[in-house]
């Protein structure tokens, strides 16, 4: 997953309140605050060690202001406007701002504690007022509105501009119209008001689904009830118990590597119950923390702000910008792989019970035992346990190997960077430079599960591509991921299903660090949500490829290579339980539609909206969507909103892009000097239907995405 943390916030402008008066001159000035003075740190990251929550508010407030006037400086140029002293000048405005916003809220995903997320919630509504008042500026929309009429409309033939200026002037443009630009004065009021509501909305979601996950916890305090578990998980909740003063006892959580595994693997039914109970209810335990409310606010929100707008539905004004372009395609696709999907989770369904019965358990399959029989059912049908794998996939060996086929493919070299500022003693810090020794970027990376982090996986960046003076101004790009950690007899073990995320995450990195435009605007992952997938889902394919196995998954105690014999396992086991993975991920994305184009307010109870949802498409009741409605994070507060769709669109894209190296070699050099000149490098500097065209010389096919998931 892509997060993008600071978008609102790189082109806003205009608060000021009498809270600035109030802060310590000092603070304002940046003689005390490192936020504000200069970074003189290597390769100019954020000096971590030096920040403190007390900070960020002051430091945001000036770049406010520093940001004001820098609109103010633009509407007020007497000069008539001309693409370099309005619409360049409206890029690069807002530098401190967005500096520091990003560090503010990349640290809020990764890093957080109590004061940051309410200092988040205070300054919710001012950043959403800042950036209404920007795009809301009738001076300073006439003047870009003028320029676009200029070079893009009238005088297109005369008034030469590059194809990089073209996609800058017309998505600025567009940002202004689709931001309220052309509404009336009343109606910008109201649109005002929706924003604010709406930024804080999504972060008390977020808080709220942060503090449900960290809140729970399974204590086990017979060890026969351990039964069925691999050993590094229990080493992992005895830590854990011990790290709560509850030596000799075992605690299970509600993060990703603790909960799966012990669905995967808990003999105990009734535990396997509780446990995934306690997962599927986050968020909807009618507490304080209970997001119900909260989604069916957001959904109606979103549906009037698009309506103001002039849209029929939140999603057909999202999907505007995407290459999907409306909400009838989306659904098109959705529809068209949700019949042979939910057909093959059914004859899954029908092994499951099968198996149970053979257990002595005649009854209904339900969600908490689908993962355990499926699992019991790949060892007697491939004769394979993933606990088999997890040995060769150590976590060094895997980026050891994620470093090797980037080498091969691109030229790439990394060199691990001690001496430098980070956030966490956790995170590792590298330099990435061309075959040549040409500096690329700095990648951070930050792999293990805390109580300070969100759950799940992504990739985001504390400095995004861009050339200033004609020179590249190198970025700063950093993956978050949240594997199991090492215990005191083993390293880091992955399953495959975590070696496939960490190459995911890493195709998101080479986005953002083989970016080679101009404009930051369009730099790097600055692309429509259903083209960013693409290069990070085509990561995942070399992860499955025997040749690249034998490259990286080597035993973590005998240093042995993957045997062949295992491989195959891996690849007759390949589309296996595909029907579930398939349906419960649709399903996800199909209830992301149906909130998202809404055209009158949800009046109902949001499990009862979700319920009905899913039995109107089918759904079968041993299966529920990936992301229930309460901590659907990617949509309520991630940015994915009607575009949870985009991983199986750019899945189509990818598995068709991985035919061109298949065809040929897997380490092709035109093959891969062709997708990142064309992909990779170009950012959103032109239309991805154009982009992908220039790299495959054809439209996607979507066979290749069938076959791979066994659905054809």
């Amino acid at each position: 997953m892509r997060k993008r943390t600071a978008i609102l916030l790189t082109a806003v402008v205009g608060f000021a309140v009498s809270c600035e008066k109030k802060q310590n001159k000092a603070m304002i000035s940046g003689e005390d605050n490192p936020l504000i003075a200069e970074w003189n740190t290597p390769y100019e990251l954020p000096p971590f060690e030096l920040i403190q929550t007390k900070h960020f508010e002051p430091a945001i407030l000036e770049g406010i202001k520093e940001h004001q006037s820098e609109i103010e400086a633009i509407v007020a140029s007497k000069q008539a406007p001309t693409f370099e002293n309005t619409i360049e000048a409206i890029e690069k405005s807002g530098k401190l701002l967005n500096r520091v916003t990003t560090v503010f809220y990349n640290l809020t995903s990764a890093d957080t504690n109590d004061s940051l997320q309410k200092l988040a919630q205070d300054l919710a509504p001012k950043l959403s007022e800042h950036s209404d008042n920007i795009k809301l500026n009738e001076k300073l929309f006439a003047k870009v509105k003028k320029v676009y009429n200029d070079h893009l409309i009238a005088n297109a033939e005369k008034i030469q501009l590059s194809p990089e200026q073209k996609e800058l002037l017309e998505k600025t443009y567009k940002s202004f119209v689709r931001s309220g630009a052309n509404l009336s004065a009343e109606n910008k009021e109201k649109l005002r008001k929706l924003n604010s509501e709406l930024s804080v909305l999504s972060l008390k979601y977020g808080d709220n689904l942060l503090s449900e996950t960290n809140s729970y916890e399974l204590v086990v305090d017979n060890k026969a009830d351990l039964a069925g578990l691999p050993q590094e998980l229990i080493e992992t909740a005895a830590n854990e118990a011990k790290a709560k003063n509850k030596d000799g006892k075992w605690i299970f959580t509600l993060s990703n590597s603790s909960v799966m595994p012990f669905l995967q693997y808990a003999e105990n039914r009734n535990l396997r119950q509780t446990l995934w109970n306690a997962y599927q209810l986050r968020g909807n335990n009618n507490n304080d923390k209970d997001n119900k409310e909260i989604v069916a606010r957001l959904a109606n929100l979103r549906m009037q702000k698009a309506q103001l707008l002039g849209y029929k539905n939140h999603a057909a004004y999202v999907l505007e910008e995407s290459m999907a372009k409306n909400p009838e395609t989306v659904n098109k696709l959705l529809n068209q792989l949700w019949i042979p999907a939910l057909a093959k989770a059914k004859a899954e369904a029908a092994d499951i019970y099968d198996m149970m019965k053979r257990d002595g358990i005649d009854e209904d399959v339900t969600p908490a035992d689908w993962r355990f029989y499926a699992e019991k059912i790949r060892k007697e049908r491939y004769n394979l346990d993933e606990q088999e794998l997890k040995p060769y996939f150590s976590i060094d060996k895997v980026r050891d190997g994620i470093f090797d086929v980037t080498a091969r493919l691109y030229g790439l070299q990394y060199k691990e960077l001690k001496d430098v500022p980070k956030y966490h003693e956790d995170v590792t810090v590298w330099e990435v430079l061309e075959k040549d020794g040409t500096h690329l970027g700095i990648l951070y990376m930050d792999m293990y599960p805390r109580a300070s982090k969100r759950g799940g996986a992504w990739m985001t960046s504390y400095r995004e591509q861009s050339f200033e003076n004609n020179k590249r101004k190198s970025p700063v790009i950093s993956i978050v991921c949240n594997f199991s950690k090492p215990t005191a007899n083993a390293p880091a073990l992955l399953t495959f299903d975590e070696v496939s995320t960490y190459f995911h995450e890493f195709g998101h990195a080479l986005h953002g660090l083989l970016s080679n435009v101009h404009y930051q605007s369009l730099a790097g992952t600055n692309v429509p949500r259903d083209f960013v997938e693409l290069p990070s889902q085509i990561m995942e394919n070399w992860a499955a490829e025997p040749e690249v196995l034998k490259l990286f998954a080597k035993h973590y105690q005998t240093g042995e290579v993957i045997p062949d014999a295992l491989i195959q396992k891996m690849k007759k086991a390949g589309t296996f339980d595909q029907g579930f993975a398939t349906t419960e991920y649709l399903a996800a994305s199909l209830l992301d539609m149906k909130y998202h184009t809404i055209e009158k307010p949800i009046t109902e109870d949001i499990n009862s909206f979700e319920v009905n949802t899913m039995k109107n498409v089918g759904m079968i009741d041993a299966i529920i969507p990936r992301y229930r409605s309460t901590y659907f994070s990617h949509i309520f507060s991630g940015g994915y909103s009607a575009g949870y769709y985009s991983y199986i669109w750019s899945e189509v894209l990818d598995s068709d892009a991985f035919e061109a190296f298949k065809s040929t070699s897997l380490f092709n050099p035109e093959v891969a000097q062709s997708f990142r000149m064309n992909i990779l490098q170009k950012g959103g500097t032109e239309d991805p239907q154009v982009l992908y065209k220039n790299f495959r010389g054809a439209d996607p096919k979507i066979e290749p995405l069938l076959i791979k998931r066994g659905l054809k």
